[in-house]
């Protein structure tokens, strides 16, 4: 377990963590002041189910959910919103989501919550614009679950996403119920599994962009490239990259830069997904 501990939580941390969060929420401030958006959109009555969306205009070719980080226990989507007018200039609607965390809510709940937040984001938008599912840490767990829902049993036009951006995410949650992080998550070996996208990759599934820094920890780099390989065996396209000098949240720094190794790899999973 102490090694666990380290690969997911101690070993992640950096000194530099603090002033990093303190200039996300600056620059978050400065993009709510300088863009189109409405912020905090009701997508249900449950507290937290609310969705920042910023407007891309006439001119938008798709449109993006983010999912924020937090190991679906913490953060909000607020310290995130600078993300936004990056991908705006993509010519994306943006729809920042947040959702209720655990141990209030299942991760089995959270996930079905974050489901219901889609056709509200959708209702906003030209039901012709193509959705791109985009998430960092637990929110790249959750955007691959949207690429694993069938979306026109819910009554949605499209069989699953166009494309999913996948940042540091978790994809086999059985080693997190051996960490203190499941004092939240409250998972045994049967949710874990049932919970983790690594096992039930199907055929036919989205363009996949699976991103991670090359400085995080070895299990969480493994993440990243077992879900590429799982899904490139089911015959789906999948890209893998670790962006150099980058740990867990430094990667989002380059993932907003112009030029960037990182952005480039979002570009082209953008005309992958979106034509």
């Amino acid at each position: 377990m102490d090694d666990l501990e380290f690969q997911y939580l101690t070993g992640q941390a950096r000194p530099g963590f603090p002033a990093l969060f303190e200039a996300f929420e600056r620059r978050s401030a400065e993009a709510v002041r300088d863009s189109a958006c409405e912020l905090d959109l009701r997508y249900g009555t449950a507290e937290r189910c609310t969705f920042d969306f910023f407007d891309a205009g006439l001119a938008a070719r798709g449109v993006l959910v983010y999912l924020h980080a937090g190991y679906w226990q913490w953060r909000d989507k607020a310290g995130f919103r600078f993300i936004a007018p990056a991908l705006v200039r993509r010519g994306l609607h943006v729809a920042m989501v947040n959702y209720p965390l655990c141990p209030t809510v299942t991760l089995a709940d959270l996930t079905e919550t974050v489901r219901t937040a889609v056709p509200a984001v959708l209702g906003r938008v030209d039901a012709a614009l193509p959705l791109v599912a985009m998430g960092h840490s637990a929110g790249g767990h959750l955007a691959m679950e949207m690429a694993l829902t069938d979306w026109t049993a819910r009554g949605l036009p499209m069989a699953t996403v166009a494309g999913v951006i996948a940042l540091s995410g978790l994809y086999d949650l059985a080693p997190l119920a051996q960490t203190s992080l499941n004092a939240n998550l409250r998972l045994d070996a049967q949710t874990a599994a049932a919970a983790s996208p690594l096992y039930r990759a199907t055929p036919d599934g989205a363009p996949l962009l699976l991103a991670a820094g090359a400085d995080e920890t070895r299990a969480m780099r493994e993440q990243s490239r077992r879900m590429h390989e799982v899904w490139l065996a089911m015959g789906n396209p999948s890209v893998l990259h670790f962006e150099p000098d980058a740990d867990h949240f430094s990667l989002l720094q380059p993932l907003v830069a112009p030029r960037s190794a990182l952005g480039r790899q979002v570009d082209l999973l953008l005309e992958r997904a979106l034509g």
